[in-house]
């Protein structure tokens, strides 16, 4: 941290600046208050040179996207951001092309600024580390993309976990140049399919994982010994040199840096390897060394005093005002090692139409500071800590989307054109081995600092207060050019004509190669709304196994188009099928391919599709019964309500209360007209009334035949009460109104109490309605076969006689509980609460058997649970994730989150979690989203 430059901006937005705090290629950090008095916030600045650029522009708001999708748990929410030209700054200090991002404050170090400071981390704190990172990462997989983000310089250590600042290549690129209206970008990571010139994929972002692991775990990463200009080689194809790793993480971490990216764990395996209950979990009680605590607090303590500065004269005479002391930064010209040093600059040089600018092929040619170039194929991060460079060579994508119009000119005249040499940091001995100091070299004040210069490219220098220009320090030649790629930006533009003259187009690779350079070319970074679906019918093929207790991957996804209206309903037929029903149409999804197989208008709006027999599949549309073809979704019978139901015109049907073989109950209503009685003589004749009249049925949807129908008090306008089911037993059944259906009357009349209803199942008659003690009209409630019903009693979970509402065990709760509706398996009774926790219970004594937490920050309504059809996995649903246990000791299995929305332009997406079991399948649905997971 240290003082405010003479051009660093005062104000962004609505904030004031205060100090500069941390530095990256692509953008400064600033702490910054709102008001004198208000919190300390982080803004994180694109540097002016590199906003005025469209594509970096685009890149940016594209990252800071996806940190908005990805808020909570171990990413800090944005609370503001300017990301266009044309928001409104707030202030006219702003400069009107500022380009900028707001996140609350979070003390903590990066994990280059740790090791520098206390050397190797603990073991129980590389798995928490390891653990908050890949938890991050299986959400942006679950999407079907990579993050690359992760560098020692994007990890963060807090006092309660780890956090993530660097959601693309922007924030973790190692240089960043703007190049005309283009921009260059070098990453400071590569992964052997990278080496070989195949694009990145989410099983790259595991591979850097494994590196930041090791280099947690030992202060240096397993890929250091050799030349450098044989390090690309010993990625592609070097065993790593992890004899200094915890036995306990060797094999995990060698999993992840497997040169096979298919060979490599899921993210959410790793995430379950490392902390099966949660990062969060693990770290409860404290994960960080005393030395690094010390300093967090240090930290906290400095960013709290700041001062507002008065102007920016008073800033530049302060000098080191802010500045954190000697000793507690590192200095950036130390940044070396025996081998080269740290990220030398891309060559600016214009490539020939061979590619370098002496006219060799851009596959040939290494990038500076990459391995297998010259000096700079290693850095090293606090003088013995090397991190890799990357890869001479262009990876492979979709050539549609990533064409560059690049005219000849650009390119033929540049044949012999020599290469800009670019200066580096002079190498200095590192010792072999062994850990790195526990100590840090002392930072160089502002005043000692260079500025960058004009034209040059920024340059990452981790543990150093700023930036240096690299023609401002001794350096050597660099090699003749540097590899160039395509960046990924939305929105994506349209794919030129495959007849387009070559001699104006550039095919490019995307991702992060050597050098990256964006211009004309565009990927969707998030995917699309197709399905993810199999092409044909055949069954989608088994995951590969990997570690035990991974979190599994989906057997298949499948996007509801976004062209269609979203799904209402869904429902799983015969374990088959899923039926989505929406406002325009039903439509079913094969349950073995997630392909779907067939849509019918006629069934817009239904309800639950349900087995019919063998060979149908019931739907109950707001007008009429359907009987659908599984095959084809044909309709092979249909029934209106005003013919099956006689004396009921204009039926409305409720919500279906359940079902039972082949008989489902269900409520509806009619509006009838009752006529004013006849008046008496000299009096004024009264006006007919409307009135609504509701019904309680039963009805067979195989024989197509009403079984009963019970009139029921009518519900809240217009009318119709919805009923829940609650048990079902032998004789009969036990159902409860929804709350939001009772009547104002009702309400009052009940005193907060819900109420209980017993119906004949043979009849339909109505045989008793009762008050479980103070059960709420909406609170959890659920009923067994063996005459118990278990309701939530304030912060209590209480079990009752059904007949005769006698108490008979009352399980406590904590602070903030609130029991949701728990679910009765054998002996058990597995529970939720609002606390994010989930158990079980014995039925016959209330005992507690287990209880853990989903791990999900506390607030919200308890989480949704549902058990697989084998009754041995019990999977809990939230706004956050899903998370399954075994039901049987609570066992952490695993979590699944999405990214939410997958259009980069569309909103986040902030609908719960849903899910149905069937067979050995759990479907997972987030509004469009649809994952299919094999369970137990």
């Amino acid at each position: 941290m240290e003082a405010l430059r003479q051009d660093d901006p005062r104000h962004l937005g609505r904030y004031t600046v205060l100090a500069r705090f941390r530095e990256g290629a692509a953008a400064v950090q600033y702490v910054a208050r709102e008001s004198a008095d208000g919190e300390p916030v982080v803004i994180t600045a694109a540097r002016p040179a590199l906003a005025a650029v469209p594509a970096f522009r685009r890149r940016f708001q594209s990252e800071a996207r996806t940190a908005e999708r990805l808020a909570g748990g171990w990413v800090t929410p944005p609370l503001d951001t300017r990301v266009t030209p044309d928001d409104d700054s707030g202030t006219t200090a702003e400069a009107p092309n500022a380009l900028w991002t707001a996140a609350g404050y979070v003390p903590a170090l990066t994990l280059a600024e740790a090791i520098g400071l206390g050397g190797p981390l603990p073991e129980r704190a590389v798995r928490i580390l390891g653990a908050g990172i890949a938890e991050i990462l299986s959400r942006v997989h679950a999407t079907g993309t990579a993050l690359q983000g992760l560098a020692p310089e994007t990890v963060l250590l807090a006092e309660d976990g780890p956090r993530l600042t660097a959601f693309g290549p922007l924030g973790a690129a190692a240089s960043a140049e703007a190049r005309g209206e283009q921009l260059s970008v070098r990453l400071g990571y590569l992964t052997p399919e990278q080496v070989e010139g195949v694009e990145a994929g989410a099983p790259s972002d595991l591979f850097v994982l494994g590196l930041l692991l090791a280099y947690a775990a030992t202060g240096t990463t397993p890929f250091t010994d050799g030349p450098p200009e044989e390090a690309a080689g010993r990625i592609a194809h070097a065993e790593p040199e992890l004899d200094s790793v915890p036995d306990a993480l060797r094999e995990l971490i060698a999993g992840c840096l497997a040169k096979d990216p298919a060979l490599r764990p899921s993210a959410g395996s790793v995430a379950a390897e490392l902390a099966l209950e949660g990062a969060a979990g693990l770290a409860r009680g404290g994960w960080l060394p005393e030395r690094l605590v010390a300093a967090v607090a240090g930290q906290e303590a400095r960013v709290r005093a700041l001062d507002t500065p008065l102007d920016a004269e008073s800033a530049g005479a302060e000098g080191n005002a802010g500045a954190e002391p000697a000793g507690e930064e590192r200095d950036a010209g130390a940044e070396t090692n025996a081998d080269g040093p740290r990220d030398a600059p891309v060559d600016a040089a214009p490539l020939a139409p061979g590619g370098g600018p002496d006219g060799t092929p851009e596959d040939a040619v290494p990038a500076p500071g990459a391995p297998g170039g010259a000096p700079g194929a290693g850095k090293e991060s606090g003088g013995t800590t090397r991190d890799l460079g990357t890869v001479p060579g262009a990876a492979r994508t979709d050539h549609p989307t990533t064409q560059l119009a690049v005219p000849r000119e650009l390119t033929a005249s540049s044949a012999a054109a020599p290469a800009t040499p670019a200066a580096a940091l002079p190498a200095a001995p590192r010792p072999s081995g062994g850990p790195v100091p526990a100590t840090a070299p002392s930072a160089l004040s502002p005043a000692e600092a260079p500025a960058p210069a004009p034209g040059t490219p920024y340059q990452r220098t981790p543990g150093g207060p700023a930036p240096y220009a690299p023609a401002a320090l001794p350096g050597v030649p660099a090699p003749a050019a540097t590899p160039m790629v395509s960046l990924p930006l939305p929105p994506p533009a349209p794919a030129p004509s495959p007849t387009a003259s070559r001699r104006a187009l550039l095919i490019t690779a995307a991702a992060a190669a050597g050098g990256l350079i964006v211009g004309g070319g565009a990927v969707g970074l998030l995917g699309s709304d197709d399905s993810a679906a199999a092409d044909d019918d055949k069954p989608a093929p088994d995951r590969r196994r990997t570690l035990p207790g991974q979190a599994p991957e989906p057997r298949w996804t499948y996007t509801h188009p976004a062209s269609e209206s979203s799904p209402l309903t869904t429902a799983v037929w015969r374990d088959k099928l899923l039926v989505l029903t929406s406002e325009s149409q039903a439509s079913a999804i094969d349950l073995r391919t997630g392909k779907r197989v067939w849509q019918r208008a006629d069934a817009a709006k239904g309800q639950a599709a349900l087995a019919a027999g063998a060979d149908l599949c019931f739907v109950a549309s707001p007008t009429e019964f359907l009987w659908l073809s599984p095959e084809d979704g044909a309709v092979k019978h249909r029934l209106r309500y005003a013919d099956q139901f006689t004396g009921l015109p204009n039926l409305r049907m409720g919500a279906i209360t359940g079902q039972s073989g082949s008989v489902v109950w269900f409520t509806g209503s009619t509006t009838v007209t009752v006529k004013a009685p006849k008046p008496k003589k000299g009096k004024k004749p009264g006006k007919d009334k409307q009135v609504v009249q509701a019904y309680f049925f039963a009805y067979d949807i195989v024989r197509r035949q009403e079984l009963w129908r019970t009139a029921v008090p009518a519900g809240r306008a217009p009318g119709t009460p919805v009923y829940r089911l609650v048990a079902e037993r032998s004789a009969d059944l036990l159902v409860r109104q929804d709350a939001v259906t009772l009547t104002p009357a009702e309400v009052g009349a009940a005193k907060g109490k819900g109420s209980i209803r017993s119906f004949d199942q043979k009849t339909g008659k109505l045989l008793w309605v009762k008050q479980y003690g103070t059960v709420a009209p909406a609170a959890g409630v659920q009923g067994d076969e063996d005459g118990r019903l278990y309701g939530a009693v304030g912060a209590d979970l209480q079990a009752f006689e059904s007949d005769t509402a006698k108490p008979l065990w009352r399980l406590s709760g904590g602070t903030g509980s609130v029991y949701g509706t728990p679910v009765v398996a054998g002996p058990l009774l597995h529970t939720t609460n609002r606390t994010q926790e989930v158990g079980a219970v014995q039925r016959g004594t209330g005992r507690l058997v287990w209880r853990r937490s989903t791990e999900v920050p506390l607030g919200g309504s308890a989480p949704a649970i549902t058990l697989s059809s084998s009754e041995k996995t019990l999977i809990a649903a939230d706004a956050s994730q899903v998370t399954a246990f075994s039901a049987a000791d609570g066992r952490r299995l695993w979590k699944f989150q999405d990214i939410g929305v997958q259009d980069p332009k569309g909103a986040a997406v902030t609908a719960p979690y849903r899910t149905l079991a069937t067979g050995r399948t759990v479907v997972v649905q987030r509004d469009r989203a649809f994952y299919a997971f094999t369970v137990a």
